[in-house]
């Protein structure tokens, strides 16, 4: 069902679920202990009801389809490895070391989106 989907449906798809996980860590603080996949998931469909484009241009049947629930169920889990997987770049790794020696700070980060997070708050520290 999820791979009948236009192409732009699938990316919209994708780009909402990657989009409200990392407004979902970014709202627990990127905390894993604060982490729920039921929070995760409920914050997530209340983005796609009310942000995504793709939640009114799939039919009403698919979506209430189980199969179609079991399949994007599979894509969050590859969003999620992906997001978590991704390695921090050069620049932010130096941009965040930068302005933690300035504020005298010592956070940690895994991935890319992660750094996003912390490079941010470090932003608004310094401000």
């Amino acid at each position: 069902m999820y791979k009948e989907l236009s192409s732009g449906v699938k990316i919209s798809i994708t780009r909402s679920i990657s989009t409200s996980f990392e407004l979902y860590l970014a709202s627990i603080g990127w905390d894993e202990d604060k982490f729920s996949m039921e929070d995760f998931v409920a914050s997530w469909q209340k983005y796609f009801t009310e942000n995504a484009a793709w939640f009114d241009k799939v039919p009403q049947e698919i979506l209430t389809n189980p199969e179609f629930h079991e399949e994007v169920a599979k894509k969050i889990d590859e969003v999620i490895a992906k997001i978590l997987n991704e390695k921090p770049t050069k620049k932010q790794m130096d941009s965040i070391e930068k302005m933690q020696k300035q504020l005298g700070t010592n956070y940690t980060f895994d991935c890319k989106a992660e750094a996003a997070y912390v490079e941010q708050l470090l932003k608004q520290q310094l401000k």
